[in-house]
């Protein structure tokens, strides 16, 4: 077939009149159209960030759209600043900073010997550039050793990064000098989980810091004074749950000792006493009492509650001793049968 044949002219000709129609066609359809279900009528679609759909029937027209917005932040418009990784107060220069790669490029493609000889020389001059002073890089070692801390503990990234604006603070003020690091970052770690009320040990953050647990507690009180922290004082309810999931105890066991601990009886007996261990106490009062719902021994709430088995036998007689809020025999007696399996 040649070019100038009229069969070979014809067939594009065609193509494009066609394609010509399509277009028209698309173009010219109302808008009201184009804006209602296509298998409801008259029915409007309704828009939101994520997908367009129908009300009525529940069909998703459009998913995952296009974001045609601005990439620069909209907080002032004067310096329209490019949009990039979320600052974060657990690194020393607030999650702003360079990452020079190794043996490959932005595309995929290996470089040359020159180069990452070049980019090595950039990297080590990167890696002496990014402290500008002695602070800096005892703030960088303590805000790393605050991830360290949260990581062994599994603890959230919320509360690491309000561990590392306490840090941030305590910097600030010269409370770090002649303190080790570890201390600090140890107590700031722990100072966070007293002020959201999580059931954390101080002996369970100088293990995972490494320090002897009397440093931690000096640098402790030394943020609780100097920043006047608003902790409130440790509940035993709030050991309740870590408890009752490490010794496996039942529901109905678990709704016993959380009605102890509200108590009055059991609140007046908390004082001067280790939460964890009132927490532990009521705990083992409650298996006692509900026999039918498991046993808990001595042994095990005493190594969960980091306490002497001596230490919840007192509080367990102690509570004996008290008037306690009773408990309804009829309900235990229903769930048993229930949870027996019994006719």
């Amino acid at each position: 077939m040649y070019l100038d044949s009229p069969s070979y002219a014809a067939a594009p000709t065609d193509q494009c009149t066609v394609s010509d129609q399509r277009i028209d066609v698309v173009d010219e359809s109302p808008s009201n159209e184009r804006d209602c279900c296509p298998e409801c009528d008259d029915v409007p679609l309704v828009s939101d960030d994520t997908e367009t759909y129908c009300p009525d029937c529940g069909l998703i027209v459009e998913d995952a759209g296009l974001d045609h917005g601005p990439e620069w932040t909209p907080y002032d418009e004067a310096e329209r600043r490019r949009v990039g990784s979320p600052i974060t107060p657990m690194r020393h220069d607030w999650g702003v900073s360079a990452e020079i790669g190794l043996f490959r490029d932005g595309h995929g493609r290996e470089l040359s010997a020159a180069t990452r000889a070049r980019l090595r020389r950039l990297r080590r001059w990167n890696r002496r550039a990014r402290f500008e002073s002695k602070a800096d890089q005892n703030l960088a070692h303590g805000l790393a050793e605050i991830r360290r801390i949260g990581g062994a503990l599994d603890l959230a990234e919320g509360i690491l990064a309000e561990a590392s604006q306490l840090f941030r603070e305590a910097q600030s003020e010269d409370l770090i000098r002649g303190r080790s690091l570890e201390s600090m970052a140890s107590a700031a770690v722990y100072a966070v989980c007293r002020r959201r009320r999580l059931p954390r040990f101080l002996d369970e953050v100088a293990e995972a810091a490494r320090v002897d647990r009397g440093k931690v507690r000096l640098a402790y009180g030394v943020l609780n004074r100097e920043l006047s922290l608003r902790i409130p004082p440790a509940m035993s309810a709030d050991f309740l749950p870590r408890l009752a999931s490490a010794v496996d105890a039942s529901e109905r066991v678990r709704e016993r000792a959380v009605q102890l601990c509200d108590s009055d009886a059991v609140i007046d007996l908390a004082n001067g006493r280790k939460p964890a261990g009132v927490a532990a106490g009521c705990l083992y009062f409650a298996s006692r009492e509900l026999e039918g719902f498991g046993a808990v021994t001595q042994e095990q709430l005493a190594t969960a509650a980091r306490i002497s088995e001596v230490s919840l036998q007192h509080v367990w007689q102690d509570l004996q001793d008290r008037e306690l809020p009773a408990w309804s025999a009829e309900s235990s007696n229903s769930s048993t049968v229930i949870e027996r399996g019994l006719p």
